[in-house]
């Protein structure tokens, strides 16, 4: 992936580089182990193309008065609202000297417990960290779910394919994906009632009915 940006010095520094981006200009930094810091500016549009395509764990040459220099996009800075980049920071490499950083793990094919059983499938890590020459570090680790065809198996990152020209440094042991069993709705259970289980309770008597019943009968006995 051959992936080029053009950049241009910049002598706009503080609050003024909102003036910059006004125009579609993005404030950058250069700078790199050895390396002066550069501060550049560039194109928006240019710099978004770029980005989409190669991340943070690519190599762009950046061209700056003609010359071109092998970086990263190390750190990019949004606006929370708009979304639009703010300002963006290149760290120039040296392809001599290998370098460590972080590969995003890509997620292709369908394990088949997801739609014969309604199994859930767990995405437990979305990057690794990797070891290479800059130029050997890879856009991107894919994981094949395929093979989680058993609720008792786990992807782990001792199974990815790695490559010769790169070393996977994450722990080998930690898990990267997996399936869950479905979860079972929990269903209100309502018993029925036989005829048996219902209690059927009198009406009963007002309070002081009784006493005035036991009155009317010694009043009766009393006449005769």
């Amino acid at each position: 992936m051959n992936l080029e940006l053009e950049a241009q010095t910049r002598e706009i520094l503080g609050r003024r580089v909102a003036s910059l981006r006004k125009q579609n200009i993005i404030p950058a930094e250069l700078y790199g182990n050895g390396v002066e810091n550069i501060h550049l500016s560039l194109k928006e549009s240019d710099f978004l193309q770029i980005y989409r395509e190669a991340g943070e764990n690519t190599i762009v040459n950046l061209i700056v008065n003609g010359e071109k220099r092998p970086v990263f996009v190390h750190d990019v800075q949004t606006d929370p609202v708009s979304g639009r980049v703010l300002t963006a920071d290149l760290y120039q490499v040296d392809l001599t000297k290998k370098t460590i950083t972080h590969v995003p793990l890509t997620f292709v094919g369908e394990s088949p417990l997801v739609e014969s059983a309604g199994g859930i499938l767990n995405k437990v890590l979305d990057e690794v960290e990797v070891e290479a020459l800059p130029i050997n570090i890879p856009h991107e680790i894919e994981v094949d779910v395929s093979v989680l065809d058993d609720f008792n198996k786990n992807i782990r990152v001792a199974d990815l394919a790695g490559g010769k020209d790169f070393e996977i440094k994450t722990e080998p042991e930690t898990v990267v994906a997996s399936i869950s069993e479905p979860r079972e709705e929990e269903k209100e259970v309502v018993e029925e009632l036989s005829p048996e289980d219902v209690e059927v309770v009198g009406k009963e008597k007002p309070e002081g009915e009784e006493e005035e019943e036991g009155t009317e009968d010694k009043e009766d006995s009393g006449k005769s």
